[in-house]
């Protein structure tokens, strides 16, 4: 299972947004942390250590339209999805939430399943984006671009189609180990006839670009018959 996603709900309706949150942290492929304002969901995407893959933005909000604080999101560089979330359906309403750059529009009242199907849908077109970028221990990991980014050094990293693919799977599995098979159907195809050793010439070589002592790995690890990645391990 993949880390969860973290979602940010952006409703003044405390009630709703109270449920909202609950229930998509049940279904356990997201967590969700609450804003009740534009204001309020500002001072938490300033936060040096937020991270938010998503957004759920009502556009009655108590401090002014969230359509005009999307524009605000986009004009500040910040490119994750933003699905809104309104009462108001008519065409108009609709065009003008995604002129201002929402992703998607669904009226009140929804279902929850639709919701969270179109913000699957919508993670899944990010994650393919230029703009997608995860954490993995000192480094910044943008798999669309193949490259890793280390600020403290201004240092980037070139990754081959493959590693990139292999980094991205292990990331996605949220810190539990995926057996070599798996990792190998995954990421080479499972029509193909490469053998688990190519995978290990792979991984080898990915900790000699990323580990500061590869013989000692602390993010990319051996577990369990397979591998695992550790992105919140500390390399210094």
């Amino acid at each position: 299972m993949a880390n969860p996603r973290p979602i940010l709900i952006v409703e003044d309706d405390a009630a709703l947004r109270a449920t909202l949150a609950e229930q998509i942290s049940m279904e356990g492929d997201f967590t969700a942390d609450e804003a009740e304002s534009a204001a309020e969901a500002s001072a938490k995407l300033a936060n040096s250590d937020a991270r938010y893959d998503a957004i759920l933005l009502d556009i009655g909000l108590p401090d002014g339209d969230g359509r005009d604080f999307c524009a605000k999101l986009r004009r500040e560089g910040r490119r994750m999805p933003v699905i809104m979330l309104t009462g108001q359906d008519a065409e108009a309403d609709v065009v003008r939430g995604l002129d201002a750059g929402a992703n998607d529009y669904i009226a009140k009242p929804f279902r929850l399943p639709e919701l969270l199907a179109r913000v699957r849908a919508q993670l899944r077109v990010f994650d393919n984006s230029e703009d997608a970028v995860f954490t993995i221990g000192p480094y910044l990991f943008r798999p669309s671009a193949k490259l890793l980014l280390e600020p403290a050094r201004n240092r980037k990293i070139r990754l081959t189609d493959k590693e990139s693919a292999i980094l991205k799977f292990l990331y996605r599995a949220g810190g539990r180990p995926v057996p070599r098979q798996i990792l190998l159907n995954e990421v080479w195809g499972y029509n193909s006839a490469v053998t688990t050793h190519t995978l290990e010439t792979h991984i080898y070589r990915l900790r000699q670009k990323i580990e500061p002592d590869p013989g000692h790995a602390r993010l990319l690890l051996t577990e369990g018959g397979g591998y695992k990645l550790d992105p919140m391990a500390q390399t210094q």
